[in-house]
């Protein structure tokens, strides 16, 4: 496999550091490749700016940090503003179209994606965000099989809330697969 470079970024509370957790486990836990994880914060630990990158790969990982992602996950306008110039080449930008105006041009695939309206939708609740954007992005790459996902879920959170993550995990996967539908 290509070895896939990742950065989720959005704003403290989001949950894109844990999604990002949730995805390294599950691709070294059930999928046996190698990941690395790493995050920054801004200098809110709600509502500052949040960076996580994540590195997927079959072979050896020796740097940790992501100089230009192949997918790039931006979550606020800021989140954006700031990331956007990092994108590499022929890569793939997703926002979420309720919080970010794409007004630039990359030279990078673009998917503006209704995640946060979905999951307020179908759940009401935006504290599965990041699992719904999770869903999303294993749609996108096809790194990690959505079992895979289920299974660190099982492992880190209440069960009474495992029925939610699920629901918003599948919301994700489902916008992708919409999207990659002929009409």
């Amino acid at each position: 496999m290509e070895r896939c470079r990742m950065v989720f970024s959005g704003s403290g509370g989001q949950g894109v550091i844990t999604a990002a957790i949730i995805l390294a486990e599950a691709a070294v836990l059930f999928e046996n490749l190698i990941a690395v994880q790493s995050q920054s914060y801004g200098p809110e630990a709600r509502g500052g700016s949040t960076r996580t990158d994540v590195i997927i790969a079959d072979s050896e990982i020796y740097f940790p940090k992501v100089t230009q992602p192949n997918f790039l996950v931006c979550l606020t306008q800021e989140a954006y503003n700031k990331f956007y110039p990092i994108i590499r080449p022929g890569g793939t930008l997703i926002t979420d179209s309720r919080f970010v105006k794409t007004e630039l041009k990359v030279d990078a695939r673009q998917l503006e994606l209704g995640m946060y309206q979905a999951v307020m939708k179908a759940i009401g609740k935006p504290i599965v965000f990041n699992i719904c954007m999770l869903g999303a992005v294993i749609a996108i790459t096809g790194l990690v099989r959505p079992e895979s996902i289920i299974r660190v879920l099982e492992t880190r959170i209440p069960p009474s809330f495992l029925e939610m993550n699920r629901k918003a995990l599948d919301i994700g996967i489902k916008i992708v697969q919409d999207l990659n539908s002929p009409s």
